[in-house]
């Protein structure tokens, strides 16, 4: 699913809702996770999962075009872990 797709069955549950409305909900959660997520921070959705950061520690990598070796720096990336209940749903028969 697309933003846009997500979009489209929001103002499809909600008829009392203008488009506007429902993008700038949509806007406000997206941002919210975003930025916790940049101060070092965990959100977690009860049923759903939690998106937290993890630590990559710096490396040494290669350019695939020259093969000169290159120094890559540490850095945090999004993490998300599925909650029992979205574990649940995905692996039902």
């Amino acid at each position: 699913m697309i933003r846009s797709e997500l979009l489209q069955a929001l103002a499809r549950d909600n008829p009392g809702m203008r488009a506007e409305e429902i993008e700038k909900v949509v806007a406000v959660f997206f941002d919210e996770i975003a930025n916790r997520l940049a101060k070092g921070g965990r959100v977690e959705l009860r049923g759903f999962g939690a998106f937290s950061t993890r630590t990559r520690e710096a490396r040494t990598g290669r350019n695939p075009r020259t093969g000169e070796s290159v120094s890559v720096p540490g850095k945090a990336v999004p993490y998300f872990k599925p909650g029992k209940e979205m574990r649940a749903r995905l692996n039902a028969d």
